[in-house]
């Protein structure tokens, strides 16, 4: 995980302990807390689930880039292979 996901996971884990706090000590009745607090921890899964979404997106991105690196050089390869075959033979 790079940087950037490392401050975001600590961040969004920040939020969600911070929100979970202050809604359990949050004098309202327990049916109100607990609802809130089951918000709170959808509202959490909903931006894990996009964060992973586009780290998922990212890693797919670089495969891509990196598969078609390798087929390039692949194929340059067997250019060169080619190449030196006609002229020796």
């Amino acid at each position: 995980m790079n940087d950037n996901g490392k401050i975001v996971a600590a961040l969004l884990a920040g939020l969600a302990a911070g929100a979970a706090l202050g809604i359990l000590f949050a004098p309202e009745k327990g049916s109100d807390t607990r609802d809130k607090l089951s918000d709170s921890l959808k509202d959490l899964g909903d931006a894990i689930k996009e964060r992973t979404a586009e780290q998922v997106e990212q890693f797919n991105d670089l495969k891509e880039r990196l598969v078609g690196t390798i087929k390039s050089k692949v194929n340059k390869g067997e250019a060169e292979i080619e190449e030196a075959i006609e002229e020796h033979a």
